[in-house]
């Protein structure tokens, strides 16, 4: 089988992530890089690929069959444009842009040229959100009663070196929370309303650096998530899951997500399923079954479901639209915290 030709578009550290998991892959040929800074172009010189400083001149020069758009936020929707309009099926990083408007006019120009548009939510790919996703879906909780998410972790000193990083918008709720948004979306259903308060006491930054979120979802359940990027825990997807070799492993299995249902529930990542054997009540033994599941690496899944879906063998696990409603439900996070009112999502924009 033919390798899918991807071009990947910015050289930090994700699109070179996405570089070297396809280097490792059958699916998807690297076929140029687009990256202005001097160590971009060294990088792609040193792979043997080409090398362009502006993605519009890779874009007319190589036509690619895909691209990976690992650049700024606030270049999502022009690139992301460009590759729909010359028929390139683009991979954009998350959050899919830096406005509403933007993530909008991405998935209608998807739309109107019935051309597909990946959003790098790789969570989605890992193993164990398949299977709880499959759990839930066959009915192993019942009905969604509620669920607690933890994601608080340590970032270190020089991490805020950048001036960016300072600011609004540079906190943990757009660069991670949003994972959480999304994973909910995928999981649990769609979210109706949102609840938030935010803390800076800890750096005392222009910026978040905690956070407890309340959402109510569309199916009547209630959703907790606390947030925190200066706590010294090992409750965070990141460290918990072993899906980034970057992370170090946990002496034990630490639990992060907890789904609760008329019927059982379920801790993430372990995938432990609590049920009754017989007789539901608090004053009856509950089981725990240790769910199999086989580890696999979701952004290796990802690409490789890149290159089914230009192949036409598959659709998007999410697209522009789905993405865009992520964006969407994760800046109502920072609007109830700032202005202490219940936020509905789809009252902000349509979409």
């Amino acid at each position: 089988m033919t390798k899918v030709a991807v071009a990947v578009f910015g050289a930090g550290a994700i699109g070179r992530a996405h570089v070297e998991t396809m280097r490792r892959l059958d699916s998807c040929a690297l076929a140029a890089i687009a990256e202005p800074s001097a160590a971009g172009r060294a990088y792609a010189e040193g792979l043997g690929v080409p090398w362009y400083a502006d993605p519009h001149d890779l874009l007319r020069e190589v036509k690619p069959q895909a691209a990976v758009i690992a650049t700024p936020n606030a270049t999502h929707r022009e690139l992301a444009i460009a590759c729909i309009e010359r028929g390139i099926v683009p991979l954009v990083e998350k959050p899919i842009a830096s406005t509403l408007e933007d993530a909008a006019a991405i998935a209608v120009a998807s739309e109107r040229a019935n051309l597909p548009v990946l959003v790098g939510h790789h969570r989605r790919h890992n193993p164990i959100i398949r299977r709880a996703r499959a759990m839930i879906a066959e009915g192993a909780l019942g009905r969604l009663t509620n669920a607690t998410v933890l994601y608080t972790f340590y970032k270190p000193a020089d991490y805020f070196e950048m001036a960016w990083r300072r600011e609004p918008g540079g906190g943990p709720v757009l660069i991670n929370l949003i994972h959480e948004i999304d994973l909910i979306r995928h999981l649990c259903g769609e979210i109706v309303s949102v609840q938030a308060i935010a803390s800076n006491a800890v750096r005392g930054f222009d910026v978040e650096d905690s956070a407890a979120v309340l959402l109510r979802l569309a199916n009547g359940a209630l959703v907790t998530l606390n947030l925190s990027d200066t706590a010294a825990t090992p409750w965070s997807w990141d460290l918990a899951s072993g899906e980034s070799p970057n992370y170090p492993p946990q002496p034990v299995a630490v639990q992060t997500h907890f789904l609760s249902g008329s019927e059982g529930s379920l801790a993430l990542p372990t995938l432990d399923h609590w049920h009754y054997a017989s007789g539901k009540s608090w004053f009856a033994p509950i089981r725990r079954d240790s769910v199999r599941f086989e580890r696999g690496d979701p952004y290796r899944a990802q690409l490789d479901h890149l290159a089914r879906v230009v192949r036409g063998e598959e659709r998007p696990l999410i697209t522009a639209r789905d993405g865009a409603l992520t964006l969407r439900a994760t800046m109502a996070v920072h609007k109830a915290a700032k202005t202490g009112q219940i936020v509905r999502p789809d009252q902000e924009m349509e979409l």
